[in-house]
């Protein structure tokens, strides 16, 4: 393949030897220019402000903790370089930085594969184009796994019920409740049944699908948004 005029400059980042250094020659045998190749996320971004690329390419685990090291530094070289494309390439799915760096830079020039899925390689050099180009290409697992996470359990419920759930939480009995919110017994009776049944819970006793909504509501942005839900 003849080089570009203007070849696309590449930092790649990934712990692997031979992974990295067979991505470094797939690069450069489609035109890319590698101005780095490394293996952990300090060298990732020593080598982003040595060279100032126009991509990244990252896996996302990598030294020294082998957790999440690669996607947390993609998304702080997107919050120095918003311009900045970045491709974060890996076998996992980080659900606790991969929502953050798909909502930087609005959603463009980002890129988040799975490793296993790459069967193409044409097609994965036209992603890593259309990533640099301002596009956003995800893969499609990637995506499902985000939504379910972000699904929020209690946005089927009323703002009464998320109400008297907060109350449950609390501890409150349904007599209590009743107190605190000015109505009768039997209406918080209602809601609770209402809460049980939206939240899906297993029809166990009711005391044990209090417990299951307690800890759904623990679970959600509601409790931990750090507001009074009243």
């Amino acid at each position: 393949m003849r080089p570009e005029v203007n070849p696309i400059r590449v930092v790649l980042a990934e712990d692997g030897v031979l992974l990295r250094e067979g991505l470094a020659g797939l690069l450069a045998r489609f035109g890319f220019q590698v101005v780095a190749a490394v293996g952990d996320a300090e060298a990732l971004r020593a080598a982003v402000a040595e060279h100032g690329p126009d991509l990244v390419v990252t896996d996302i685990r990598m030294p020294p903790g082998f957790t999440d090291e690669g996607l947390r530094a993609a998304v702080e070289l997107r919050r120095v370089h918003p311009g900045l494309a970045v491709v974060a390439l890996s076998q996992y799915v980080q659900q606790s930085y991969a929502a953050e760096l798909l909502d930087s830079g609005d959603g463009r020039g980002i890129g988040y594969l799975l490793k296993d899925r790459v069967v193409d390689v044409a097609e994965f050099v036209a992603a890593l184009r259309q990533v640099v180009g301002g596009g956003t290409v995800v893969d499609p697992q990637v995506v499902r796994q985000l939504l379910r996470r972000r699904a929020d359990p209690l946005a089927r419920l009323s703002a009464r019920e998320r109400e008297v759930l907060a109350l449950v939480a609390e501890g409150h009995s349904n007599a209590a409740i009743a107190r605190l919110l000015v109505v009768s017994e039997a209406a918080v009776g209602k809601h609770v049944g209402n809460i049980l049944a939206k939240l899906d819970l297993p029809p166990t006793d009711d005391t044990n699908r209090r417990v299951l909504a307690v800890l759904t509501y623990l679970r959600s942005d509601a409790a931990t948004a750090g507001g009074d839900p009243r």
